[in-house]
């Protein structure tokens, strides 16, 4: 017999104890707890106690599972939707896509209600109760209909929603360079570098995956959208931190060329200028006293009597800075779809004169755009663009939908954030951390009068969104209902809009990636045609 403290210790016992005595004590603290009796039960009854009651204490919650193992993207999310060109544009048919999450930290606790209340606000209530009715919201893989359900940590999440993407120039990706450790590649303008907002497929890795079969790249620096030009990947982990090492010692020389409004002034030109973030959400900056410490030189190429050709060495790294130091400098990018603009007033925010707050620039900006039906520049969730214009946001939306009486104590709204954010780790995995799970509805809510509430119009079956997720539909389905616009989904608000499309024109921004250089690489382009000495644009500004 041998003395076991640990044991002794859990089993609250004080006299050394058999093999035999530690189970029966095991036993008896296990039915004294009831976990003997669970698993003595059927598995009948397991499973009868484990769907019992979403909305109770006693609410079954299964253990958190891997559900997408390994890095990067697979072949099973390229073909997720159908991609293709025209006129001068990629296009992708609209196409059904899960949004998935476990039960943030903060959410434990509180009922889906609430959850939706404070931090989902895309869609009107009836979209919701019409999504619940049509089995896409679901909780552990189940259909959910009750918003009083308390969530628990571990709950997962999904909402299947109809994917509208925008299209962005059909000019290809081309490759600069590939070794062992790195891609290098010439990124066409309005491409966004990872998913990101309403943007999945058309986007460089889903690019380099679907078409030159390059996956689990790690991203090293960044580009904006509409930014051209060099945009490296590393292979492995080991080089993208190696890379990185050196732009955070400052060792890697970056050299951009641009077009700008006027005549720039010849020889070096050093801004120093603090930037501020305005907003993360619309990507707007502004010179500021109370930004992060910047700078930039710049040095003129050539003049062509309306616009100059200038060359950009960014010395840090804040978002927008070239873009926001040439503003500031009166001489912003000719084609700039937010720092050469009228909404920073007759000046265009030379100087960093403004005459007006930071919430009334971001409303003009946005109603600018709006009105030029040129939105999709802004990479603008859905869901903040609502409340970008609307200066009477804080107003109950679920209260102006449904009469008071059919709704709980609390208020709700919403769906996914999808917010357009740098994933923390260089990994671009499906699951990054801003895509979030929504959309789960109350079942007293049961007679709504917004049409789109009526079970009848959901014409598109859960298991003919299973097959289209799967492409076992295939482009037959698609084509047969609208052509090459993809299937229609009755409860889908963006197929009811009809936009036009922007021209390729449209699509390209003069600031272009011109050359990086590190301690044993030396990448670079070719310059772009709008930054010859000789090029003209009519209407030039």
């Amino acid at each position: 017999m041998r003395w076991n403290l640990g044991h002794s210790v859990l089993f609250g016992l004080c006299r050394p104890v058999t093999q035999c005595g530690v189970w029966s004590t095991l036993r008896r603290l296990m039915e004294e707890t009831g976990v003997a009796k669970r698993k003595n039960e059927a598995p009948e009854q397991q499973q009868v106690k484990r769907q019992r009651g979403t909305g109770g204490g006693q609410r079954y919650v299964p253990p958190p599972k891997k559900r997408h193992p390994g890095v990067g993207f697979s072949e099973q999310h390229f073909q997720e939707a159908h991609c293709y060109l025209e006129g001068g544009l990629r296009k992708v048919r609209p196409y059904y896509f899960d949004f998935e999450t476990y039960c943030k930290g903060r959410w434990v606790g509180k009922s889906l209600l609430e959850v939706f209340s404070s931090e989902f606000r895309a869609e009107p209530i009836e979209y919701y109760l019409a999504a619940a009715e049509a089995g896409r919201l679901r909780l552990n893989e189940e259909p959910v209909r009750d918003l009083g359900v308390v969530l628990k940590n571990n709950d997962f999440l999904r909402n299947t929603v109809h994917r509208h993407e925008p299209p962005v120039t059909a000019q290809p990706i081309s490759i600069i360079d590939e070794t062992d450790e790195m891609v290098i590649v010439d990124k066409p303008s309005s491409l966004p570098v990872h998913p990101c907002g309403r943007f999945r497929h058309n986007t460089v890795i889903f690019i380099l995956g679907k078409e030159h079969n390059l996956t689990e790249l790690h991203t090293v620096h960044r580009l904006d959208r509409m930014t051209s030009g060099v945009l490296m990947f590393a292979k492995t982990l080991e080089v993208s931190k190696s890379i990185d090492q050196q732009v955070r010692e400052r060792q890697l020389e970056k050299e951009y060329v641009c077009r700008v409004r006027g005549e720039f002034p010849e020889g070096e030109l050093v801004c120093e200028e603090p930037i501020l973030v305005v907003s993360y959400k619309v990507g707007v900056c502004r010179v500021d006293p109370k930004g992060k410490a910047s700078k930039t030189v710049f040095q003129r190429l050539s003049y062509n009597g309306k616009s100059s050709v200038v060359k950009c060495f960014p010395h840090t790294g804040r978002t927008h800075q070239i873009r926001v130091h040439l503003q500031f400098l009166g001489h912003a990018i000719i084609n700039d779809p937010i720092y050469n603009t009228d909404a920073w007033g007759p000046n265009k925010g030379k100087g960093g004169k403004l005459d007006k707050t930071d919430d009334e620039l971001l409303k003009a900006l946005v109603e600018e755009h709006r009105l030029k039906q040129s939105l999709d520049v802004l990479d603008l969730p859905e869901e903040e663009l609502k409340f970008v214009l609307d200066s009477t946001h804080t107003v109950n939306p679920v209260a102006c939908a449904l009469p008071t009486k059919d709704l709980p104590d609390q208020n709700a709204a919403g769906i996914l954030d999808r917010k357009c954010s740098q994933p923390e780790h260089p990994l671009l995995t499906k699951d990054l951390p801003d895509q979030n799970a929504a959309g789960i509805l109350d079942s007293k809510c049961s007679q709504p009068e917004h049409p789109l509430a009526t079970p009848s119009l959901c014409q598109v079956s859960a298991n003919q969104i299973d097959q289209c997720k799967t492409g076992t539909i295939g482009d037959a389905l698609n084509e047969e209902q609208d052509g090459s616009m993809g299937l229609k989904d009755p409860l889908c608000g963006e197929c009811k809009l009809t936009r036009s499309d922007p021209t390729p024109k449209d699509l390209v921004m003069y600031l272009h990636a011109l050359r990086y250089k590190g301690a044993l690489f030396d990448y670079s382009t070719k310059m772009p045609d709008w930054a010859l000495e000789d090029w003209q644009e009519d209407g030039e500004l």
